[in-house]
């Protein structure tokens, strides 16, 4: 059983360490506001991004010389999948559930034969994925030192994402990050950005209008799609960004909750060793009296 001076130094410990995880959760809700306001801000433009590209693929006659970027090589043998996690953990199960949605489209990606080529956006997932899947990553992005992400970062890894695609690296390209719903949920998702699905880009809330552009389709095709995937990126990046924070703060609001209850049943414990240490020593005492 545990000394009196044991428990006392575990009992300081734990509150010491209560005091930590409580003042990591005040600041994760902080910054859990303006990371939450980028994101929603960021919403409308990528959607108004994606509906501009669907009318003007709309517009298109001749799908086959279209960029290859909006429909495609044509083939399916080659994968590049992009993670993006955190750089730092304490985050509950944010980073895990990101790679594990990955891990598991790795697995299938795999199993049919296909090539795999890795690109991660943050250490910690990196840290995780090149347990079983080193040899597939192919490059790798940390922006620990940034504050706040902004577009020009989601601009590095997209213009790299494209310099691959112009190379025949790779024919699909789906991205993986954590979609931001509220304090406590955060859902995986896994959105393929090249080539462009079309399908699904009929799920946004705007209707599909007709317009008359100027210069012609193809041309300005050309200038948004990359750009449209530096867009995709960013989006990604700010829904990430609220959701770590998201789920800092659940985490360690947890961890303060479980710190408390773990310093009440050490001091039960404490008083319980304190009392029977006191009534060993009085019945000593009562039994050299009596023996006298």
């Amino acid at each position: 059983m545990p000394s009196l001076d044991d428990l006392k130094k575990r009992i300081k410990s734990v509150k010491s360490t209560q005091k930590i995880t409580k003042a990591m959760k005040m600041v994760a809700a902080a910054k859990l506001r303006k990371a939450q306001e980028r994101a929603e801000k960021g919403r409308p433009y990528s959607q108004k991004m994606q509906n501009i590209i669907l009318n003007l693929t709309k517009s298109i006659n001749d799908l086959q010389n279209a960029p290859k970027i909006l429909v495609g090589t044509g083939e399916d043998k080659k994968y590049l999948c992009v993670v993006l996690t955190a750089d730092r953990g304490l985050c509950g199960g944010f980073n895990s559930n990101i790679c594990k949605l990955a891990k598991k489209n790795f697995k299938k990606i795999l199993s049919e034969g296909k090539d795999l080529k890795i690109i991660t956006v943050g250490s910690k997932g990196l840290d995780q994925i090149k347990r079983e899947y080193e040899k597939h990553v192919i490059k790798k992005f940390s922006f620990k030192e940034k504050k706040q992400i902004n577009f020009e970062e989601a601009n590095i890894v997209g213009n790299e994402i494209i310099s691959l695609f112009n190379q025949n690296e790779f024919d699909k390209c789906i991205l993986f990050y954590n979609n931001f719903k509220n304090v406590i949920t955060q859902i995986p998702q896994a959105q393929q950005i090249i080539p462009t699905e079309l399908n699904k880009t009929n799920n946004l809330k705007e209707k599909v209008f007709s317009y008359e552009f100027e210069p012609d389709e193809d041309e300005i095709l050309e200038d948004l799609l990359p750009k449209n995937i530096s867009t995709q990126i960013f989006k990604a990046l700010l829904e990430n960004a609220a959701s770590e924070q998201g789920s800092r703060m659940t985490a360690m609001d947890n961890a303060t909750r479980n710190a408390g209850d773990l310093v009440d049943k050490l001091t039960i414990n404490y008083n319980r060793s304190r009392q029977a240490s006191i009534t060993k020593e009085l019945i000593e005492i009562i039994s050299g009296a009596e023996s006298l």
